[in-house]
């Protein structure tokens, strides 16, 4: 079996000089790189005291999940003579809090917007998201329903 290993950098930004002395007083705030790329700015999410202004994992979970169906997609449309000339996607996901602390997501919904040039057997492209789906990596991975709302057709 073929692997692949993938590795980031999360360095902790929020150290207000006083350290974890006490939950209100450090930033959330973060930072994940990796050699070559462009550092994402990163927080936890504002209702946990979080920057709204920086991604939070719940918003990089969702939108891995998106871009993982999405290029799967353009794969797929590649090898069917499918000419794809636009695709967006406004996901969704839900997370749920545990009453004792921590939780975890319960659904994400993606709903991708495409448009192709020229004219596409019926169904094609519902069985096209189909076939991504069943083979992106991360939505593989997951442990909680991932549901892909395609508007074709």
């Amino acid at each position: 079996m073929k692997q692949h290993h993938y590795s980031v950098d999360v360095r902790w930004t929020g150290n207000l000089g006083e350290g974890t002395a006490s939950y209100r007083g450090y930033r959330r705030s973060h930072e994940l790189s990796a050699p070559g790329k462009a550092p994402i700015a990163g927080s936890s999410d504002p209702a946990f005291r979080g920057d709204a202004d920086c991604y939070n994992p719940e918003e990089l979970l969702v939108g891995a999940l998106s871009a993982c169906h999405m290029l799967w997609f353009l794969h797929q449309c590649a090898d069917a003579g499918v000419v794809l000339e636009t695709y967006e996607d406004s996901p969704e996901g839900v997370m749920v809090e545990a009453s004792g602390g921590g939780g975890r997501f319960v659904e994400v919904v993606l709903r991708p917007r495409t448009t192709v040039r020229g004219d596409v057997a019926p169904g094609l492209l519902r069985q096209l998201h189909e076939r991504s789906h069943a083979l992106c990596f991360v939505a593989n991975s997951m442990n909680f329903p991932v549901r892909v709302e395609p508007a074709v057709d």
